[in-house]
């Protein structure tokens, strides 16, 4: 995890000396803050900010993963690293019902924007459940 906050809090140090730079240049040009921009970039620092500081937490934390031992072996990262799908329709309709929900907000069409979050919730359902096989159930079932 070392290597993430680093990561983050290199971007975040950039957002916060590009926020700075933003708006003293805004006001020597302009005359006048420029305030979206402005809060933009210090939001956007402000949530890096936050990824960086909890990935530096957890590092803390953890026992160094081979990832951040410069001594490491490849070996040592090689096995399983998690499951993952070998082919699943759920994405695909989750996008479509996102897509559903963006269109409806750019047209007005709150029908279409309703029938896509609902979409989405069914999406987001079989999502949960795509895998589930029972293991939790009864054996009278």
């Amino acid at each position: 995890m070392k290597t993430e906050w680093r990561i983050f809090g290199g971007v975040a140090a950039f957002l916060l000396v590009a926020c700075g730079v933003y708006a003293w240049w805004t006001w020597y040009e302009l005359g006048a803050l420029e305030w979206i921009g402005t809060m933009a970039l210090l939001l956007s620092f402000g949530l890096t900010g936050m990824c960086a500081w909890y990935f530096w937490v957890v590092s803390r934390r953890i026992e160094p993963r081979p990832e951040d031992r410069p001594e490491a072996e490849i070996s040592e990262g090689a096995g399983e690293i998690g499951f993952f799908s070998p082919g699943s329709y759920v994405p695909f309709a989750l996008g479509l019902s996102c897509a559903a929900v963006g269109i409806g907000l750019a047209l007005q069409q709150w029908w279409l924007v309703i029938g896509g979050f609902i979409a989405i919730a069914i999406a987001s359902a079989a999502f949960v459940f795509e895998y589930y096989t029972g293991t939790r159930r009864s054996a009278t079932q």
